[in-house]
């Protein structure tokens, strides 16, 4: 591996940081549930019960699926909630809203919305992290749960039209088909869902009320009116129930227009149907009757998706919207209330009058959004206070509100985008990339700098951190904000780019300003604090200071922020992990990767955005266990994402575990075009270097050619460890028995160097000891290797060894610490059941070694959940080797497998 070495600054060691807060009660982005959302919806005043409709309804609780399917305004929603309030049993509400087309926010309230109403088992299914991702295993465990129920539960999603991302649909169904009698699922939507419907209805399945079921028939129609004070003679509603064609909203808006009318009844049959006659109604008949300064208010609060009096009058310029707002709702003037007094408009009624609003007063849209991102950045949730920002155009504005928030680090964490997807805008990054280029300002430096950080384009991210720099260079008394901000971006380019002593003098920049900036802000915002250390801990670890490595990334790795904290922890258990790899503790890396892995795993992490080095710290494990099939699909898995490595420390962990498999494989080549590639760093990483060494040299060993691979170690040897023993075996293999001794005579004072280096050393020790003719020493420290390896399964080391220690010894060395070698076939007629009855089947392919340990501990009685727990391995992997075992071994059941493993000698 070349390293390219660029001059930076010296180190500046820092005193620590803040501890992270907790998130409680919030979804992946941190930001609190909102609980008009799980609210059943509140009926108006004049609704009308149609007991054909409640009678209908009462079928879904013996259908797993019921779809409520009507045109806006078709009365689905006052209809289904209605129904649920009247059952006696708990309800789980979501109303859907765009928002909701990312699967990680849908999901995280739909299990909010079921633990709302007591089912404990969505406590069980854990919590999504990524609003753009849910992980399969979040929704088996769902599916489980709910179908261990013996009552189901009765789940409600409204407004399901608006969940437009197909994927969030396949995992409803997903669920829904293994929640078995376990829940019965009704959406409301205006549109037919992409599930398998068909199915569901050849099956009797499906409870269907439709359009033509919603729609009023003439006796309802005149009922509803007496309900709005108005009496028409039979053939007079037949008629208006013809022209509406029974279309809920229609009649209600006929009936609320028809109130104002001298003549009620000859309105009535006046009025036309159709969506333009609607819009036209809505416009003369119910926003001209308002008087001018509501008229004014109503097309002023159109620009946003809910408000509440003290918004409203921030956009109007008055004071006296709440009673205003009270009234209209009141009136059922499309007000809705949502509780907590907030409202929102009937969405029809809100795109009529934005769209009038820019025909009456054209070019004030923009400027309402500005007052409404001034109001909220104020008094109201950072996501929102964005939208608007962005909708005004008003990029500088837009940006400070994020910096000042010290919201930045959300680009990185969780999912690597930080906002809610909100009706009139997208996720962090989509927002952002809307911004004009133009934009001035440090803040939309920043913004462009993190950006470009997540895009890993290091170069460009400093040209905008060099020139916002500048600028608050120049305004240094403010904007404390932006200036830790910009020194944490600092840290996370120096970790990108292998920059050690960059990183150290940005963070003690980041230290100094928490001091500045009020804790209550920085407790919001836990994922700054993990962030620093992580990336702080990277660029030590790559520099090869491995105490101050640890120290960083343990404190991120232990911090409480729950999902907002779970891509640096899961970034920081990886460099953990690795490091234990490094030294020579495989069994110590292996839970460090599977704790790292089942971090994301339980916040349903995406992709990572290059070489997962969980993965590589286990394929690399592997191959020391000489698992190589096993170790290729890990390096597949971790490269497949993207096979590109996101900063040095990946790419060196991916250089390493790739040349290493190459090599044992008898790749030779391969090994060392893989081991010499470049991986670019501000400066060399002397285990980086030290380790890909040890790779050339042993293929230099393996090509016959040990003076070669002595010298290729001859610098790495005094960094100790795997270093020095390697140097130690090529000295040995070049006929220089006394220098290898000698290079491993400070080895035992090494106290982090694991089994996987002093394995080798006393390997290398023995040998040496053979060759001088002293058996009894090179017996006794053969031995002692053999037991050392065996509890942590090395096998590798003792392939690496050579025929020396088959003659050493009088057998195989694998044979007996290891139980692989003696798992192949017998000869035919060598084995033969009691009774003298014919041997058993031939196993037709050698298990591997995990598969060996699976069935091993099959032997003793273990369950299957026992079997992974002491294989730190999750339950569907130790299912997955089983099938492969009763494959193998030709049986289908786990006693059968003991058996037949008996007969072969495989136990």
């Amino acid at each position: 591996m070349v390293v390219s070495a660029v001059s930076e600054p010296s180190a500046v060691s820092g005193p620590g940081s803040a501890g992270p807060g907790k998130a409680r009660d919030v979804d992946p982005l941190g930001d609190p549930f909102l609980r008009t959302r799980l609210a059943v919806p509140a009926r108006p005043t004049t609704f009308l019960r149609r007991d054909r409709l409640a009678g209908h309804l009462d079928q879904a609780l013996g259908t797993p699926l019921t779809m409520v399917n009507g045109g806006a305004g078709a009365g689905k929603t006052v209809l289904v909630a209605d129904w649920a309030d009247r059952l006696e049993r708990p309800v789980a509400w979501l109303t859907a809203d765009a928002s909701d087309q990312a699967p990680g926010v849908f999901w995280a309230y739909l299990l909010q919305a079921l633990r709302a109403c007591g089912v404990r088992e969505a406590e069980q299914a854990g919590h999504p992290a990524d609003p753009v991702s849910v992980d399969h295993t979040l929704l088996a465990r769902l599916a489980a749960a709910l179908n261990a129920r013996e009552e189901p539960v009765i789940v409600v999603v409204d407004d399901y039209d608006r969940v437009s991302a197909p994927e969030i649909t396949e995992q409803l169904g997903f669920v829904l088909q293994h929640a078995g009698p376990g829940m019965c699922l009704i959406l409301v939507t205006r549109t037919e869902p992409l599930l398998p419907l068909h199915r569901y209805r050849a099956e009797g399945t499906l409870t269907e009320i439709r359009e033509a079921e919603l729609a009023f028939t003439c006796e309802e129609a005149a009922t509803l009116l007496e309900l709005h004070g108005l009496r028409l003679a039979r053939d007079a509603a037949r008629a208006l129930v013809e022209r509406t064609r029974g279309w809920a909203a229609g009649l209600r808006l006929s009936a609320l227009a028809a109130q104002q009318s001298s003549d009620p009844e000859n309105y009535l049959k006046e009025f036309e149907a159709g969506q333009s006659t609607i819009a036209d109604f809505l416009l003369a008949e119910v926003l001209k009757r308002q008087p001018a300064a509501t008229q004014d208010l109503l097309l002023r609060v159109s620009v946003l998706d809910r408000f509440c009096p003290d918004l409203a009058n921030a956009l109007a310029g008055r004071q006296d919207a709440g009673p205003i707002l009270a009234g209209l709702h009141r009136a059922n003037a499309f007000v809705e209330h949502l509780g907590h007094s907030w409202y929102r408009l009937h969405p029809l009624f809100s795109e009529i009058l934005a769209a009038h609003l820019r025909v009456r007063l054209p070019g004030l849209e923009a400027e309402l959004h500005r007052r409404a991102a001034a109001w909220l950045r104020s008094c109201g949730p950072l996501p929102e206070t964005l939208a608007h920002g962005a909708a005004a155009g008003d990029w500088e504005f837009t940006a400070r509100a994020l910096v000042d928030d010290l919201a930045i680090g959300q680009f990185f964490t969780g999912p690597r985008t930080g906002v809610r997807t909100q009706p009139r805008s997208a996720d962090l990054g989509e927002l952002f990339s809307r911004m004009a280029p133009d934009a001035g300002g440090p803040e939309a430096r920043l913004v462009r700098a993190a950006r470009a950080l997540t895009d890993h384009d290091v170069d460009r991210a400093r040209t905008q951190l060099r020139h916002a720099r500048q600028e608050l260079d120049a305004d240094r008394p403010r904007r404390v904000a932006a200036r830790l901000s910009c020194a944490l971006l600092e840290v996370l380019a120096a970790g990108l780019t292998g920059a050690p002593g960059r990183a150290e003098h940005a963070a003690q920049t980041v230290w100094e300003l928490q001091q500045e900036i009020p804790p209550e802000l920085l407790d919001r915002h836990p994922e700054l604090a993990a962030l620093l250390q992580t990336h702080l801990g990277s660029a030590r670890l790559w520099a090869g200071r491995f105490d101050d490595a640890r120290a960083a990334l343990r404190t991120a790795a232990a911090g409480s922020g729950g999902a907002s904290t779970a891509v640096p922890r899961e970034e920081s258990l990886s460099r953990l992990a690795l490091m234990d790899y490094l030294d020579g503790w495989p069994g110590r890396a292996e839970r460090g990767a599977l704790a790292a892995l089942t971090d994301a795993e339980r916040f349903s992490l995406s992709e990572p955005a290059g070489p997962a080095l969980g993965h590589l710290v286990l394929a690399a494990v592997a191959v020391d266990r000489d698992e190589l099939d096993e170790a290729q699909t890990l390096l597949d898995r971790a490269t497949a994402a993207q096979p590109e490595p996101p900063d040095p420390v990946a790419a060196a962990g991916l250089v390493i575990a790739r040349a290493r498999l190459q090599l044992a494989r008898g790749q030779v080549k391969a090994a060392l075009r893989t081991a010499e590639s470049a991986v670019p760093a501000a400066v060399a990483s002397p285990w980086a270097e030290g380790h890909t060494a040890l790779v050339v040299s042993a293929a230099h060993l393996a090509e016959g050619a040990p003076e070669t691979a002595a010298k290729v170690l001859r610098d790495a040897a005094e960094q100790g460890g795997a270093c020095a023993v390697g140097a130690a075996r090529a000295q040995l293999a070049a006929g220089n028995a006394e220098a290898a001794l000698d290079l491993l005579a400070d080895l035992p004072a090494a106290e982090s160097s694991g089994p996987a280096v002093t394995v080798r050393a006393a390997l290398v020790r023995a040998q040496a000891a053979a060759r001088a003719g002293d058996e009894a020493t090179a017996r006794r420290l053969a031995a002692q290797a053999l037991a050392d390896a065996r509890r942590e399964r090395l096998r590798r080391p003792v392939l690496e060894a050579g025929p020396w220690l088959r003659r050493l010894l009088g057998a195989d060395p694998l044979a007996g610490p290891y139980g692989h070698r003696n798992a192949a076939p017998r000869a035919p007629g060598a084995a033969r059941t009691p009774g003298g009855e014919q041997p058993a089947p031939l196993v037709v392919e050698e298990l591997s070694g995990r598969e060996q340990d699976v069935l091993q501990r099959l032997a003793l009685m273990l369950s299957t959940e026992e079997i992974a727990a002491d294989l730190f391995v999750s339950v569907n992997t130790v299912k997955t080797h089983l099938k492969s075992v009763y494959r193998k071994l030709g049986v289908n059941r786990r006693g059968e497998a003991v058996r037949r493993a008996r007969d072969l000698g495989l136990l």
